[in-house]
């Protein structure tokens, strides 16, 4: 608060507090505030148990959301079901009218296809010459691993594949132990990986796993997507019907790297992981195009015309709008 007055605050929603004193900084300092919207509490809490829905805190934080959507003069969304969610749950047309979509961004600096590097971390980590399904990224009750793990044990026979699961969180310790409970001789688990050894740990996996609760469509946006696009290595969808992901997978010439299954389906899980076990080691091109509209040059220079619109009165429309089709 004592900072001297900007013309424009661009403030995020995580942690969730963040953005209710960027609105109210810029309202007592003057100046345009883009709210970036990347995810939605007390939504998200509500849904992983970690709140009840008309608990104080709970209202505190629902109350401190639409203060800053409602002083915001810009919401950028990350996805068409995160803008349909905002709209449905407020009601309010002044906030539909600022909402925009732009989509994160691949790390196109960081993650690169690495064979030398995929050698060397399958050779490390004692999963050379098998067909490896790997889950990287944060364990938690958001992207619930049940399914994933049901179909490990459903597989542990088969010496051939093994899963990978690469990251941390609440639910990692809870991986680990289904794993020692279930004598599963065909999971390895591993800590976030350094920053610059990331290609080569996402580049060891045959078919990612990318993973998201039912609930949380609209509410959280699944941004692991676009390193698995860019590497162009096929992809097992475990989540809702309709989502951002299931939107990627309905685009043409797709097909041949993306695969979807529901939770609790465990047994369409192995069948998946079978059938991509058998066509073995791959990459797609059409997984690597379709990452082009997700590039790190395109979607930074929309951000970046939000924000020196803000105060103009002018809308930029982004290409995730056009590329929806909705």
């Amino acid at each position: 608060m004592l900072l001297p007055r900007c013309d424009v605050v661009v403030a995020m929603t995580s942690p969730p507090l963040v953005s209710f004193l960027a609105a109210v900084y810029a309202r007592l300092r003057g100046g345009h505030l883009v709210l970036w919207v990347m995810d939605l509490n007390p939504d998200e809490a509500i849904a992983a148990g970690w709140l009840k829905e008309r608990s104080v805190a709970a209202r505190v934080l629902e109350w401190c959301l639409t203060y800053s959507l409602r002083w915001a003069e810009r919401i950028v969304v990350l996805d068409r079901f995160m803008k349909e969610r905002v709209e449905a749950r407020f009601g309010d047309p002044q906030i539909a009218r600022k909402l925009i979509v732009i989509a994160p961004w691949s790390h196109d600096s960081i993650v690169r296809y690495d064979s030398e590097g995929r050698r060397a971390f399958r050779r490390m980590h004692g999963i050379d010459n098998k067909f490896v399904v790997m889950y990287s990224g944060n364990h938690s009750p958001c992207h619930p691993l049940q399914t994933l793990l049901e179909a490990a044990q459903r597989l542990n026979d088969h010496s051939e594949i093994a899963f990978c699961f690469v990251g941390g969180g609440s639910e990692f310790g809870k991986v680990k132990q289904f794993a020692r409970d279930h004598g599963l001789n065909n999971v390895v688990c591993l800590p976030y990986q350094p920053l610059g050894e990331v290609s080569a740990s996402l580049s060891a996996a045959d078919l990612h796993a990318v993973v998201m609760g039912d609930p949380f469509v609209g509410i959280l946006h699944p941004c692991k997507i676009y390193n698995v696009l860019r590497l162009g290595i096929p992809c097992l969808y475990i989540g809702a019907p309709a989502s951002h992901v299931t939107d990627l997978m309905s685009k043409p010439k797709v097909e041949d790297w993306a695969r979807s299954t529901r939770h609790g389906d465990a047994d369409g899980v192995v069948a998946h992981i079978l059938q991509a076990a058998a066509a073995g080691p791959r990459r797609c091109q059409s997984e690597v195009r379709l990452s082009e509209m997700f590039s790190q040059q395109g979607l930074v220079k929309q951000l970046v015309d939000v924000i020196e619109n803000a105060g103009a009165g002018t809308m930029v429309e982004p290409i995730e709008n056009a590329y929806a089709g909705r």
